[in-house]
């Protein structure tokens, strides 16, 4: 295994002679910090400042009833029904899972496990090489260039499958569609997995193009553009065949993902369109003048298409300005490694919050 894993460094000095060797060899992703404080500006999740649609807490209420002594629908069809009414595709073509994550886990799982090294880029989602030291995937990271843009032409090589969130995570850069295709013309030999978490926050979705390519999977979640990080659902969207290849995982590890609460608070967020519109155009407005004002206070700011900006100052030390942040009561995220460890990653909060932490960066830059 090449890749740099970038989550956080093992602890040597930790072990047990009951562990398995693949354990032993684990390094975890590690998540942004859930902190219990109370009066925080948090902004270090990318969590949706906006709650979810009314109609979602009412279609949880009325599960609430003794029909939870029951096992939940293992197939859950009216879900993917409602997804693929959504999308335009068929519900044979959709796949659900407890949150994105046990997708993504699913996906290495059944399609990334083949001789030739799984690509994805040097900067994004930490969880990835995760996933490849847990089930033993060969990869290989791909440079970004020198402004974190992705190259579609550096893929074209023999690989066993390829990688990428859209928007990047966490730089939050967009590769357009037409580079998507442009790739999938030429790699038609391996699978290609897009992952758009925060694709509803300025990209359009690769979905428009899984009927052409029967080697393109699309993976979403709930989390960020429908207020969902506490309900756990994620999907994908790609051929049948590639379905079945993570319904046979699916239904060889937990037949039972998604519980009664989960699909019926998902199914009315997905029809409640009105509320998902209005709450992503306001994160999306959040986050313009959230850019303009970082950048008005020396910060550079790459382009972002998601719910959260990458920023750093040229005058000022990355983990530094998080530790001020934080004594001031604001948690931001910040990565120790090569390349980004000068920047921050900022959520889109609401306006309180993000004239707050603008207020803070104000006189920390001041020396106020």
């Amino acid at each position: 295994m090449t890749a740099q894993n970038t989550g956080s460094p093992p602890d040597s000095s930790v072990s047990n002679p009951y562990w398995s060797p693949v354990v032993q060899r684990l390094t975890p992703y590690v998540p942004g910090e859930q902190p219990r404080l109370s009066n925080l500006v948090k902004l270090n999740t990318n969590e949706n400042p906006y709650g979810p649609s009314p109609r979602v807490l009412a279609a949880i209420q009325a599960e609430l009833s003794d029909a939870l002594r029951l096992y939940p629908d293992p197939n859950a069809e009216r879900l993917k029904q409602v997804i693929a009414d959504y999308y335009a595709v068929t519900p044979a073509q959709v796949f659900v899972g407890n949150g994105s994550d046990e997708v993504l886990a699913h996906i290495f799982h059944a399609l990334f496990q083949h001789p030739d090294p799984l690509l994805f880029p040097d900067i994004t989602y930490s969880f990835y090489p995760v996933y490849c030291g847990l089930y033993g995937i060969d990869c290989a990271t791909v440079p970004l260039t020198q402004d974190f843009a992705l190259r579609v032409a550096d893929y074209l090589r023999p690989n066993g499958g390829i990688i990428f969130a859209n928007p990047n995570a966490p730089t939050g850069c967009l590769l357009p569609l037409a580079d998507i295709e442009w790739l999938l013309e030429r790699n038609r030999d391996s699978v290609v997995v897009v992952d758009e978490a925060y694709i509803d926050f300025g990209g359009d979705t690769a979905i428009s193009l899984v009927n052409r390519y029967p080697n393109l999977l699309v993976a979403q979640t709930l989390s960020k553009s429908r207020s969902l990080a506490g309900l756990r659902v994620g999907l994908a969207v790609g051929h049948s065949e590639l379905i079945e290849a993570l319904e046979r995982v699916k239904n060889s590890f937990n037949s039972y993902p998604l519980d009664r609460l989960a699909m019926a608070g998902a199914v009315a967020a997905f029809e409640d369109r009105e509320h998902f519109e209005r709450t992503r155009q306001a994160v999306i407005a959040n986050r313009v003048k959230l850019t303009a004002a970082l950048t008005e206070l020396g910060f550079t700011v790459l382009p972002s298409a998601a719910n959260f900006v990458f920023a750093r100052h040229p005058q000022r030390d990355g983990a530094g300005l998080m530790d001020i942040l934080r004594k001031r009561g604001i948690i931001v995220r910040h990565f120790r490694l090569p390349r980004i460890d000068q920047f921050l990653r900022i959520t889109v909060g609401a306006p309180e919050q993000n004239a707050a932490l603008i207020s803070a960066l104000r006189e920390i830059l001041t020396g106020g």
